[in-house]
């Protein structure tokens, strides 16, 4: 029996995609990309999941494109153009899942594995953790939402260095860089950050995280006055929660907040 491409597990709300191609360092191949496509699909409907972990196996986090596929004479340029449409169909289900979605990297996020983890909300990383926007390097421009998402998180004239360049980012750099939000010692280390960097949202509402994020990804898209009719409908929503309702009645009854960032672990 075949080892499944993309392995998926739910526990205790927080749900994990690990890329299962290890002997390839996790290169995307063509059978993972719909396995992913369900897995990103899985952890969206499920409304026992308020957050969801996207790593990789054995010590790679992805390594990009599955290269070997890309030697294949037979395909014509329609053909790779219906494969990326096939990706942009579920990419935006990754990029804009109303839950917080944390990239654990470890070793590398080269090429298309770079615009994964990009398309998280929280990137946690190693010290042996290293990215870079490889397509340069074989004549390719950036692809899986890359030229979208990486100049909103370094600005456009590093991005563009970065992507003309195509040179290898280590773990310190990125973080300067806005790309990771922490580094941790190992893989271990990465495991453990990432389950507890996701408890912390355990006791948020997933439903005013999920509409804070839809809104903001299209900040840069959207006019003020658009932004502002989102934001009156978020609100609204929002107020007439159970969830919204709870909390006002702890802070008059001066009972402890059940979200409380500063108070969590």
């Amino acid at each position: 029996m075949s080892t499944p491409p993309v392995l998926t597990a739910i526990a205790d709300g927080i749900g994990t995609i690990t890329l299962n191609r290890p002997e390839a360092r996790n290169a995307l191949s063509k059978d993972m990309r719909p396995a992913l496509a369900a897995a990103v699909t899985q952890m969206r409907d499920d409304p026992q999941v308020y957050a969801v972990i996207l790593t990789g196996a054995g010590g790679a986090f992805c390594s990009g494109g599955d290269i070997s596929g890309m030697l294949d004479s037979t395909r014509t340029g329609l053909v790779f153009r219906n494969n990326m449409r096939e990706l942009h169909q579920w990419l935006p289900e990754l990029v804009n899942m109303e839950k917080p979605v944390i990239a654990a990297v470890d070793g590398p996020a080269f090429g298309a594995g770079l615009s994964l983890a990009l398309a998280a909300d929280f990137v946690l990383a190693t010290r042996r953790a290293k990215f870079c926007a490889v397509f340069g390097r074989i004549g390719l421009v950036p692809d899986l939402g890359m030229l979208h998402q990486l100049p909103r998180i370094v600005g456009l004239q590093k991005a563009k260095e970065l992507v003309f360049t195509a040179r290898t980012v280590e773990a310190e750099e990125a973080k300067q860089l806005g790309m990771v939000f922490d580094i941790v010692d190992d893989g271990a280390a990465l495991t453990v950050a990432a389950q507890a960097l996701a408890k912390r949202f355990g006791d948020a509402s997933t439903a005013a995280i999920g509409m804070a994020k839809t809104i903001m990804n299209q900040s840069f898209e959207s006019d003020a006055r658009t932004l502002a009719e989102m934001e009156a409908y978020a609100q609204s929503m929002c107020r007439g929660s159970p969830y919204h309702q709870e909390a006002i009645r702890r802070f008059k009854a001066k009972e402890p907040l059940r979200f409380d960032w500063d108070r969590a672990p």
